[in-house]
C-alpha cells in the first residue's frame, strides 16, 4: 500500500451548474412502459454527467401524441387506473381503455409518475413534464429538440 493515499472529492451539483434543455418526444406507436422509462430518465436528468440522485438535475419534456400510445397484451382491458376520494368508499377504477379514451395525457403521467421518487423531488421533476394528446404543443418559443426513442420502444405490427 502506498504512503499517499489519492483523495477524490464528491461533487455535488449546484443550481449554477444545472442547464435545462427542453425535449419532444413522440408517443406515436409507442409501447407505454418503454416511454415512460424514457421521460422519467430524462426529467431525473440521468443522462447528464452531473447526475445526483438528490438534486433536480433533469430538463423539461414535451410528449405529443398520448393518444396513439399503445398499451401490450390487451393490458388496456385488465389494468385498472384507481382513484380516491377521501372519504370512506371513495375508492373509484377504470380501465386503461377507457381513461385512453376520455383523457390520454393523464395516462402517459400515471406512468412516468409512477418511475419518479416518491418525496418533493420527484413532485418537482414532475412539473416539468408536459403531455399533449395530440401533434400540437404550445411550447415553440422554448425551442424544444426532438428526442428520437430506442427503435424497440415502437410496439410490433
Amino acid at each position: 500500500m502506498p504512503d499517499e493515499v489519492l483523495s477524490v472529492r464528491t461533487f455535488s451539483p449546484k443550481p449554477a451548474d444545472i442547464t435545462r434543455s427542453w425535449h419532444v418526444v413522440d408517443a406515436d406507436g409507442v409501447v407505454l412502459g418503454r416511454l415512460a422509462t424514457t421521460v422519467a430518465s430524462l426529467l431525473r436528468g440521468k443522462h447528464k454527467p452531473i447526475f445526483a440522485p438528490h438534486v433536480d438535475t433533469g430538463d423539461h419534456v414535451v410528449v405529443v401524441n398520448a393518444e396513439k400510445v399503445v398499451l401490450t397484451a390487451g393490458k388496456a382491458d385488465v389494468k385498472l387506473a384507481y382513484r380516491h376520494s377521501g372519504y370512506p368508499g371513495g375508492l373509484r377504477s377504470r380501465s386503461y381503455a377507457e381513461l385512453l379514451a376520455s383523457d390520454p395525457a393523464e395516462v402517459v403521467r400515471r406512468a412516468v409518475r409512477g418511475m419518479l421518487p416518491r418525496n418533493r423531488l420527484g413532485r418537482a421533476q414532475l412539473s416539468k413534464l408536459k403531455v399533449y394528446a395530440g401533434p400540437d404543443h404550445p411550447h415553440a418559443a422554448q425551442q424544444p429538440e426532438p428526442y428520437t426513442l430506442d427503435p424497440r420502444a415502437r410496439a410490433r405490427a
